[in-house]
């Protein structure tokens, strides 16, 4: 089994938070914590093309990508290329996790690299063969610019003043709602897993039994080392590997049969085995940290977005209500029923 579903049978109620939650808004707080320690996590997935741009308003028809400068080119496919500008401008498009992916797995770049020429290359022959003169595309890149250009209007309607929220505000925000910064008490825990599948017979049942019964023994001799045992013994094979090393854990994503053992433990201690879904698991505490409130400094920036993001909200809603109090709609409902019914029987 894998780390993961490790994780999930037998310590987690859900899947583990991969960021800092900051349950923050205008109108007031939801009740939970934030993480204060980052939680195990897979690598975050990366878009493997930027997001399409909408045609300007001034061209007809989509155009290719201009040629890059000989000096200037990355990549090439035929005629199609990509310029060291267009590798940055699809760096700039990516969320901050994803650049830190890139920067830890430097292939990442070069698989988006290879999308945007194959997508460039599909382009050039759909223009050739003048693939945007027909009807149904040029019907789908209309509507394209259209909400693009409703999109980017309503922008510039809503948008907010760069000082907004004033340091202030947001120094009451989080006084007012510091309960919601709690974050839990964090266990670091390591385990040893000895499967016995679901709906195992009497004879895996006892062959899991005979095994954990050899490693409760080989636990107790003096001076043990848990981290090799489990390399050795452990059935999780991913979790083996580092020990049964779990990193991490608030105490709230902490299943109950784990967690009411984990609570009796001295650190450096190891829990009696439990019985779940998946089989017998042995956790050794190495280490904790109490609970505590996450300062204003660590959730300011997340705050100040969160607020920023609530008024724009409220600044395009009410922008709409206002058109539609100018030229309030007229629909024909039984016109629109009628077509409905149409549009069912074909």
């Amino acid at each position: 089994m894998n780390r993961d579903r490790t994780i999930r049978s037998a310590l987690y109620y859900g899947a583990l938070s991969r960021s800092l939650i900051v349950c923050a808004c205008i109108g007031g707080f939801a009740g939970a914590a934030a993480q204060a320690q980052p939680q195990p996590q897979n690598r975050p997935a990366v878009r493997t093309q930027p997001a399409e741009r909408a045609p300007a308003a001034t061209a007809p028809h989509p155009r290719a990508p201009a040629p890059a400068a000989e000096s200037n080119v990355i990549a090439r496919a035929g005629e199609a290329t990509v310029s060291a500008e267009d590798v940055r401008e699809y760096i700039s498009q990516l969320s901050e996790r994803d650049q830190a992916a890139l920067a830890r797995d430097p292939r990442l770049l070069s698989q988006a690299v290879r999308s945007m020429l194959a997508n460039r290359l599909v382009l050039q022959e759909a223009l050739a063969k003048k693939w945007d003169q027909q009807p149904d595309t040029a019907a789908q890149l209309e509507r394209v610019r259209q909400n693009a250009i409703v999109e980017t209007y309503l922008r510039s309607v809503s948008g907010l003043p760069a000082g907004f929220p004033s340091p202030s505000d947001i120094e009451n925000l989080y006084e007012t709602n510091k309960s919601a910064f709690v974050v839990p008490r964090q266990f670091q825990l390591a385990q040893i897993v000895i499967s016995v599948p679901q709906g195992a017979d009497k004879e895996a049942e006892a062959k899991a039994r005979k095994k954990l019964d050899d490693v409760l023994k080989k636990l107790k001799a003096p001076d043990v080392d848990f981290k090799a045992l489990a390399t050795l013994e452990s059935d999780d094979r991913d979790g083996a590997a580092r020990g049964g090393d779990l990193g991490w854990l608030p105490e709230n994503q902490i299943r109950p049969e784990i967690r009411s053992q984990v609570m009796g433990l001295a650190v450096k201690a190891v829990s009696e085995p439990v019985k779940l879904d998946d089989g017998w698991h042995i956790v050794k505490l190495i280490d904790t940290k109490p609970a505590r409130t996450l300062a204003l400094s660590e959730v300011r920036d997340q705050l100040v977005q969160r607020v920023r993001d609530e008024r724009v909200t409220v600044n395009r809603r009410n922008y709409l209500a206002k058109l539609i109090e100018q030229a309030p709609p007229a629909i024909n409902e039984l016109a629109l029923s009628n077509l409905l019914t149409e549009e069912a029987k074909k």
